[in-house]
């Protein structure tokens, strides 16, 4: 019978990502009200010292399956060892991170194990029949729609931001089970050579917690200096809208919007961007959004918490020289 709930855990350089312990921190709460487990699967190679910090985090049970071909995230590879892992386990429920990996691995392992996807939800609950019920927007994030499945394990990916991460609990013990890396050799059909992380000193734009973004109203790639200087006094990411990334101003990957990014961070600047609905639909789900832009009917004032109607090339300055004296006191 499937029992407990199972987080595929996402690692960086022995770093968990911040994802994964939001789902840890999400199951344990979930797991206390209904008699569940939890437990925790780590990939890669040399991974051994992350099972403490995954058990003070939430963890009943870490599976650590350690093995050179999974120094680095492989779809294939990935994809047959998780496969076997959770035949083995049958859990009531599989969770994973909504980023780049989630998205790419969770429809292959729905796939594999023939089950359905909940993708990119915002909240998770347990309803009168003790079932998991997934909440997940829609239609841009005009709608939310709440998703279950009777047949076990259901399978989630969930956004990043969208659950607090516990303070960790050092006394806390979990079981640890170390499992042979069981990769099918169809299964590696394309081998990971190497991988460029662009170095940055700035958090990753899908984990932050603050967000600086421009748009059209930048008028330029040089004067994106604005925003970076504001978003290193803060600690922000820099994101930018679509109409800037089709300019050539910022590259792809700074793209916040339904074709771009989706972020949930706590504080949200939108710096001379409009509010076209695609590009709120990829930040509505922010905490608290502020909006700064000289044309007061621009409809990014309308999803906004606190708007300012002024020039973003004065504004923006007397906010940064603002939070530098709020940071050196």
């Amino acid at each position: 019978m499937a029992k407990g709930i199972m987080i595929i855990v996402e690692q960086r350089n022995l770093q968990v990502r911040k994802v994964s312990l939001e789902l840890l921190s999400e199951a344990r709460k979930i797991a206390d009200q209904t008699g569940e487990s939890v437990v925790a699967v780590v990939l890669g190679q040399g991974i051994d010292e992350l099972a403490p910090t995954l058990a003070a985090s939430g963890a009943d049970k870490v599976i650590v399956i350690d093995d050179a071909k999974l120094a680095e995230y492989s779809t294939g590879a990935y994809t047959s060892v998780l496969n076997k892992i959770i035949r083995k386990e049958e859990p009531q429920a599989v969770l994973l991170g909504n980023t780049a990996a989630g998205k790419d691995l969770a429809p292959r392992l729905a796939q594999r194990l023939g089950i359905g996807l909940a993708s990119d939800c915002t909240g998770m609950e347990i309803d009168s029949a003790n079932f998991l019920t997934f909440k997940r927007p829609i239609y841009a994030g005009k709608a939310f729609a709440h998703l279950t499945s009777n047949v076990r394990p259901i399978m989630a990916t969930i956004r990043p931001n969208t659950f607090p991460v516990t303070p960790p609990d050092a006394a806390r013990q979990a079981e640890v089970v170390k499992e042979v890396a069981d990769i099918d050799a169809a299964d590696l059909t394309a081998i990971l050579k190497e991988v460029a992380i662009a170095a940055s000193k700035r958090p990753e734009l899908t984990e932050a917690n603050i967000i600086v973004s421009g748009g059209r109203g930048m008028k330029g790639p040089e004067n994106y200096s604005i925003l970076e200087d504001l978003a290193d006094v803060i600690g922000a990411a820099v994101g930018a809208s679509r109409a800037a990334v089709d300019s050539g101003w910022k590259e792809h990957k700074y793209q916040v919007g339904q074709t771009g990014k989706t972020v949930a961070p706590t504080l949200y600047i939108a710096c001379g961007i409009s509010g076209a609905i695609q590009h709120l639909a990829g930040m509505g789900s922010s905490k608290f959004i502020v909006a700064i832009n000289k044309d007061p009917e621009a409809n990014i004032f309308n999803v906004a918490d606190y708007g300012i109607v002024g020039d973003l090339f004065e504004v923006v300055p007397l906010l940064t020289e603002e939070f530098k004296k709020l940071v050196n006191e």
